[in-house]
């Protein structure tokens, strides 16, 4: 009988530990230079975000005034005398250290630190969320702010970050109803109180931030002019609403010009 021969299938190469290291390697480089790549992107669709953002809260400032004839602030602000109020929050300066924005009320010494109370009127929210707050009641308690019901802000989102449990500050509105960027801090909403049509704000109205020269009566930076309220003189917006972002490094310079080291990063609203 005669054996017919069974063909032998050809072996497949495997890798060999040389090339496998040399492909784990390629990959490495490859990942390592489309990484800047990504991060540019992500951090331009942040921007962006911020941008319209800060837009969007400029206008539903603008149709509550519209409708109420009136700012979205609360009755002790409005009692205040203040010309400007502006809300801020605290941020870091290039040496690490804590600086504080937002404006003081000249009776109670109350410094508004962070912008909860424009966010609960111009939403309509009478409680804070998840009773973060002991108290629980915003300052449109009953809807006294916002009779109407109107919601003046839509395409926001809930982060629920609750600031007594510690971690990172989320983007977005927080359960004590402050709205923070897309990278975790708070926007500052600065508004003319007193219908001159000119709003100052309190980081921006410094001549050191916004004046060209440096000092007071130069010409002004972003669109900022100087400009002389009750004797004192400021930089100031020809409007009635200033909202900004402190953009990614989330840092801010009373040393530095508005277009030039922490600040050139900011998101600002009238430029």
């Amino acid at each position: 009988m005669k054996t017919i021969p069974q063909k032998s299938l050809p072996r497949l190469k495997a890798f060999t530990l040389v090339e496998l290291l040399i492909v784990i390697a390629i990959i490495g480089i490859l990942a390592a230079m489309l990484l800047p790549v990504i991060n540019v992107a992500e951090q331009h669709a942040k921007k962006t975000q911020a941008k319209l953002e800060c837009g969007n809260i400029v206008n539903a400032i603008q149709q509550y005034e519209s409708d109420y004839t009136r700012m979205p602030v609360s009755s002790i602000v409005q009692g205040s005398g203040a010309d400007e109020v502006t809300f801020g929050g605290i941020f870091q300066s290039p040496g690490n250290n804590p600086y504080m924005v937002g404006s003081t009320n000249p009776v109670s010494g109350q410094v508004y630190t962070n912008n909860s109370d424009v966010i609960a009127i111009l939403l309509d929210y009478t409680n804070f969320v998840n009773g973060w707050n002991a108290n629980g009641w915003t300052d449109n308690t009953n809807f006294m702010k916002n009779p109407k019901h109107n919601l003046y802000m839509s395409n926001t989102h809930n982060s629920g970050w609750d600031p007594s449990k510690g971690g990172l500050p989320q983007p977005g509105i927080g359960n004590d109803l402050v709205y923070r960027d897309p990278w975790g801090n708070p926007y500052v909403i600065t508004m003319d109180l007193d219908e001159d049509n000119y709003a100052n704000d309190a980081f921006y109205g410094l001549a050191s931030v916004s004046s060209s020269t440096g000092v007071a009566n130069g010409p002004g930076l972003t669109g900022l002019t100087s400009h002389i309220d009750d004797g004192i003189s400021s930089y100031s917006f020809h409007g009635s609403v200033m909202v900004w972002s402190a953009g990614p490094g989330g840092l801010v310079d009373t040393a530095s010009s508005a277009i030039q080291g922490a600040n050139k990063n900011h998101i600002i609203s009238w430029q």
